[in-house]
């Protein structure tokens, strides 16, 4: 059953195993009540209704924000449901006394990674565990030092929870990235066969419109000269020749123009291969009918503006929908995007957005970003379809 399961699923639910087995000492607490005595005061006993309330509130806000974890960008709910998680792991531990509270934080710890950067996810869960420093003072009796000693321990087993979750992000993410990778090489792939096809076709059609073409032109022109030489019988047979002849030429003629016809590149399948590997957006994406393209440069141009796009997007961007639409004009091909990420401020071009200027201007194109901060970046790539005079 566990090999079934993802690296991802196997930390969801060895958290919420963790969170079900610190909810047996609440059980043992509901039926006995410890009466301590601190400072010569007898401690009240716990609030167990507040601390089940604060229980099943952090594994239900736990089961929640674990839900596709890294599968999709974070949200602002997500951290929302962090600061909960956080918030009702604290207050199990000040309801109850004791330190159940920073076992849940271990779960918080290994949760922290995926929703916020490293440096800010240290800073949370050092942060977490020193508010608990004043509950094992007053619920535990602990003198500030054993209290500060305690939590650094917690602190500790957290560090490794932490780290694990960590790296599970970037293994998901290597995985993501190898699964877009892939995804290009089999759209490349399909761009290559269909060149390869393309090639062959015309190869082929040469072949049959010089060779072919030219010794039935020939065996025309002298069954036409022998026509003028014979009569009766022999005429009659060789006039039928030439008939078959100058058909045949014609079959020939019209084969070749329809293999130079039909040789065009089908840049369709290549976009559907691209999309189809790349799980961490959804991808709109409006294709033509049909697209063909003559030229298997301007095909490859294409598919590598599309896979740019996509790449700029899931690391950049933080959106989580991309729309792709292809457009076919008479004299160019036009490529359009939008995301509904966070935009930005001011874009700077990298290498990725001006190796798409540079290939495009190569054949007479031109790329138009539009950018609004807040509202996702929209591009449309322009590209004709044949050589500008």
């Amino acid at each position: 059953m566990l090999n079934k399961l993802n690296h991802t699923q196997l930390l969801r639910y060895a958290g919420l195993f963790t969170w079900a087995v610190v909810g047996i000492p609440l059980i043992l607490n509901s039926w006995y009540f410890p009466v301590a005595e601190v400072e010569e005061n007898l401690l009240s006993k716990p609030d167990m209704v507040g601390s089940t309330v604060a229980y099943f509130a952090f594994g239900f806000a736990y089961w929640l924000v674990t839900h596709d974890l890294g599968a999709r960008k974070p949200r602002w709910y997500d951290i929302a449901l962090l600061v909960v998680m956080t918030i009702t792991a604290i207050s199990v531990s000040q309801l109850t006394g004791t330190g159940l509270g920073a076992i849940l934080l271990m779960i918080v710890a290994g949760v922290i990674p995926w929703l916020v950067p490293v440096t800010a996810g240290v800073i949370w869960m050092i942060v977490q565990h020193m508010a608990l420093v004043p509950v094992f003072i007053k619920g535990q009796g602990f003198t500030p030092i054993a209290a500060v000693l305690q939590t650094a321990i917690y602190i500790g087993y957290s560090s490794f929870t932490f780290v694990t979750g960590f790296v599970a992000k970037q293994q998901a993410q290597a995985r993501e990235d190898q699964r877009r990778l892939n995804a290009e090489l089999r759209a490349t792939r399909v761009l290559l066969a269909e060149s390869s096809r393309m090639s062959e076709r015309l190869r082929i059609s040469r072949e049959l419109h010089d060779l072919l073409g030219h010794h039935l032109t020939a065996l025309s022109l002298n069954l036409e000269v022998a026509g003028h030489l014979t009569e009766g019988k022999a005429h009659d047979h060789v006039k039928q020749s030439h008939t078959l002849a100058k058909l045949l030429l014609t079959d020939v003629r019209e084969a070749v123009s329809e293999m130079r016809e039909d040789g065009g590149i089908d840049v369709n399948t290549a976009f559907l291969s691209l999309v189809d590997g790349v799980t961490a957006l959804k991808i709109h994406l409006d294709l033509p009918e049909m697209l063909q393209l003559d030229d298997p440069d301007r095909a490859h141009v294409l598919l590598r503006c599309a896979q740019e796009i996509i790449t700029n997007t899931v690391r950049h961007s933080g959106a989580d929908e991309l729309w792709l639409r292809l457009t076919k004009m008479p004299n160019y091909v036009e490529l359009s995007a939008r995301d509904n990420g966070r935009g930005a401020v001011s874009l700077t071009q990298g290498n990725g957005l001006r190796g798409m200027c540079e290939r495009l201007a190569e054949f007479g194109g031109h790329l138009d970003i539009m950018n609004i901060a807040g509202q996702g970046l929209s591009l449309t790539a322009t590209l004709p379809t044949k050589e500008i005079p």
